[in-house]
């Protein structure tokens, strides 16, 4: 599927969330990963101003409150609520699920977006790789245990949306590595590799999750594009980013090589593909830094149907929860 885009690499998170005024107005978002100088910081900021509700993630609870005031500073009058949620954690997942569990409201739109620091291997407290845990393995479980708030919001007339924050490095590489999924393996582990591991999951998540949903939750999978953001700037991510030219030797942003976003112009695509009325009827679609819905930029490890349902069981397998609907 490819359609056209009323967007441009310029428009911004501000620009799509006003077009979009009516499909927000409403409703309760949950962004994970929303850290300040972030990109779901950002998305959350600009859906705050017309949603009823906005649900920001992560696992500190100061760096909630900054995100917090970021928002309310460009909307006082937003409706936030922070929750604390430590994705490299199956135990903290499972209580941070209980919690949005007992809220009064539905979930609407669930926006995956958080990730872990490209950098040195590095186990988790379940014993899995870092960017794997905190971008696949711990995003899964809570999307399965918070599925019914999902579902709860659907409606006649509307259809609950999951997004999946990708990246055009997804295309790179064959897709997940089972063997190390939920082995982690210290000498066959590479920063960047596993980086695209996981963007190709999340791209196979969001169609996998609308085909196991039957039409009760539609998935979808973006890129935002190049963006400098409070991750990719870590000590420990700088050297793979300079490796790769991204960021060059005097550790600012190489504008020759890579057309580079404004954090506002790579939440864009986020709105987009949690918003546009024009996906309704294109679950699973994969979406361009330009918010335009183009499945010939998804990779075709990505999509493979066999590979997409290897991945779902065996990611049951290591959170040993069955996630059915």
């Amino acid at each position: 599927m490819s359609s056209p885009s009323k967007f441009t690499l310029e428009t911004t998170a501000e620009e799509v969330a006003a077009t979009f005024v009516d499909e927000i107005k409403g409703k309760n978002v949950l962004v994970t990963g929303t850290s300040v100088n972030g990109i779901g910081c950002n998305s959350a900021s600009s859906i705050a101003k017309y949603a009823n509700l906005v649900i920001v993630t992560g696992y500190n609870e100061e760096r909630l409150k900054l995100t917090e005031e970021f928002i309310k500073k460009e909307t006082p009058t937003a409706n936030v609520r922070r929750l604390v949620l430590d994705l490299s954690s199956l135990s903290a997942v499972r209580k941070a699920a209980a919690e949005v569990n007992a809220y009064p409201e539905p979930i609407h739109v669930l926006i995956s977006n958080a990730a872990a620091a490209i950098g040195p291997f590095k186990l988790t407290v379940d014993n899995l790789e870092s960017q794997m845990a905190t971008s696949h393995v711990g995003p899964f479980l809570f999307t399965k245990l918070i599925a019914n708030k999902l579902l709860a919001a659907g409606t006649p007339t509307y259809v609950p949306r999951i997004v999946y924050v990708s990246s055009e490095a997804h295309f790179h590489g064959t897709g997940v590595n089972f063997d190390t999924l939920g082995k982690p393996d210290k000498e066959k582990y590479h920063p960047l590799e596993t980086y695209c591991q996981i963007k190709s999951a999340g791209v196979s998540m969001a169609m996998e999750v609308s085909k196991r949903s039957g039409g009760e939750i539609n998935g979808y999978s973006c890129t935002p594009g190049v963006v400098l953001t409070n991750m990719n700037q870590k000590p420990e991510s700088l050297e793979w980013m300079q490796m790769i030219g991204v960021i060059g030797p005097d550790g600012k942003p190489d504008y020759d090589k890579f057309k580079w976003k404004s954090l506002s112009q790579g939440a864009a695509t986020v709105i987009a593909a949690a918003f546009d009325p024009s996906l309704n009827d294109a679950p699973g679609s994969y979406l361009t830094e330009d918010s335009v819905a183009d499945n010939t930029k998804r990779a075709a490890h990505s999509a493979d149907p066999a590979q997409r349902e290897k991945l779902w069981s065996m990611t049951e397998e290591i959170v040993g929860e069955k996630f059915t609907f």
